[in-house]
């Protein structure tokens, strides 16, 4: 488990199924969290007070001032950020592209992934992709200490070595061993429709492959490093 004195503080910008979850596992590793969402602090003071005493509600800017911002809203609202907002800081880019729900992307269509549409929507943020592949109530349900015979791992993509080994860090602190994907170009290995996304975490994986797009797998089980690397060299 990462060194309780040691641990960063956590902003999420988005406190939807990911960002909440976040908010969770954090509480119960004893990590400090500043929950925002479009909506301002009054709407998320009751999730935070429910959640515990390391969350609390702030604006936006307030989570961007964290050692380390988990971005976490649809991505249709990417471009209506303060490109400014998040200089300097560590990004964790959870977003995934749903046209159902965000539409159209030129800048997809042309080949780029969303990490890509970040970083570039964020010039002086140190983007690192992750938490992007895995359903929310996975997330809370397969976390476990490190050193456990059932960890799961979670893969990351980043451009900044050292933001990278920080949400590495961060992740074992939540529960999860972290698998380095390589640089952000590679970070479309493991988003929505590639073996590396939801499936490794499925308890019934093949279920899950023939269901319609956008069904939520039911049952959990752990995704190991090896498990996870070999769904990545599927892609």
């Amino acid at each position: 488990m990462a060194d309780p004195q040691h641990l960063p503080t956590i902003g999420t910008i988005g406190a939807g199924h990911i960002g909440s979850t976040v908010a969770r596992l954090a509480q119960a590793a004893g990590i400090d969290v500043v929950l925002s969402n479009s909506r301002g602090p009054s709407s998320l003071e009751d999730l935070a007070q429910d959640i515990g005493s390391h969350v609390r509600a702030g604006t936006t800017a307030e989570a961007a001032a964290s050692d380390i911002v988990v971005l976490t809203v649809p991505l249709l609202t990417l471009t209506s950020l303060d490109p400014e907002l998040l200089a300097g800081r560590i990004v964790v880019d959870t977003m995934n592209h749903y046209p159902e729900r965000d539409g159209t992307i030129p800048a997809l269509d042309s080949g780029a992934t969303t990490s890509g549409l970040t970083a570039a929507h964020f010039p002086d943020a140190r983007v690192v992709k992750g938490l992007n592949n895995i359903v929310h109530s996975h997330l809370l349900a397969l976390a476990r200490p490190s050193g456990a015979s059932d960890r799961s791992a979670l893969p990351i993509a980043g451009d900044d070595a050292a933001a990278k080994a920080e949400v590495t860090h961060l992740l074992d602190a939540l529960g999860y061993d972290a698998l380095d994907a390589g640089p952000l170009s590679e970070g479309w290995r493991f988003e929505r429709g590639r073996e590396a996304y939801t499936l490794p975490y499925a308890a019934d994986p093949e279920a899950l492959r023939a269901s319609t797009p956008g069904a939520r797998p039911e049952g959990a089980r752990p995704a190991s490093t090896e498990d996870l690397r070999r769904a990545l060299a599927e892609a």
